[in-house]
């Protein structure tokens, strides 16, 4: 293991948005949305470098403003609505790489829809990945509702979405504590080792879970949503500061 990590920081922020106009500018207790994701990975000790991937010249305003690097513009293919999230990374890491010969030896993915991620949990997501050299350090939290317990629509009539012999065999009508437990990501912090990105992935084949506070995780997709992100982050304690 290397003396010092290298983790790249990238918060990854587009232009456009079409739940929220402008979302990543969107006010949030008085701060455009972005910044509490700046403030938070500039206090987290684990980061290398912090940058921000924008298209849009008044994002990049606003995170330089706020301590964070925003060493190119991304080119207006790369941030369209169904653009994922690897050739963001891959272009990020040949910009760098082109311009200062800048190789990092993972990539701390932070998406500036969750304003309430703290320096702490960037830290120890990072510090999980130099432990365990995963491929991936991927956030996540307990799925609110299992397939198990899960239908389809076919034909006007409901099937089941797991069409296997234990759900034929148990039914639905099944404890919930009996069921083995899932999880979906959560988006809150994720650490993904270099090459992984170079050769075409954002997890890879090993990835180790990170369990993010479920308490902390909001999702951004209208007005209400940041209504509803607002109260939580002031019911934190998060009404001041990022």
């Amino acid at each position: 293991m290397p003396e010092h990590t290298r983790a790249l920081g990238i918060i990854p922020a587009r232009g456009g948005s079409k739940s929220v106009p402008r979302k990543n500018l969107h006010p949030l207790l008085g701060r455009p949305l972005i910044v509490w994701s700046i403030e938070s990975a500039r206090r987290a000790k684990s980061l290398d470098r912090l940058i921000v991937s924008t298209d849009d010249p008044e994002i990049a305003e606003v995170a330089r403003a706020h301590g964070a690097e925003v060493p190119f513009l991304r080119p207006p293919e790369l941030a369209a609505d169904d653009t994922p999230d690897l050739p963001v990374f891959q272009h990020a890491l040949r910009m760098l790489g082109d311009a200062a010969g800048y190789v990092p030896d993972a990539i701390v993915h932070l998406r500036p829809t969750q304003p309430l991620r703290t320096a702490q949990e960037i830290d120890e997501a990072v510090g999980l990945w130099e432990r365990t050299r995963a491929d991936c350090v991927k956030s996540v939290r307990p799925a609110g509702e299992h397939p198990f317990k899960m239908y389809r629509l076919r034909e006007g009539r409901l099937v089941p979405y797991l069409d296997t012999a234990e759900r034929r065999r148990r039914g639905p009508d099944v404890p919930r504590q009996s069921l083995e437990p899932l999880y979906l990501s959560a988006g809150v912090v994720d650490v993904v080792r270099r090459e992984i990105v170079e050769a075409g992935s954002t997890e890879g084949a090993a990835v180790v879970p990170y369990f993010a506070a479920p308490e902390r995780y909001v999702n951004l997709d209208s007005a209400r949503d940041f209504e509803i992100a607002e109260a939580l982050m002031r019911a934190l304690g998060r009404g001041v500061e990022p």
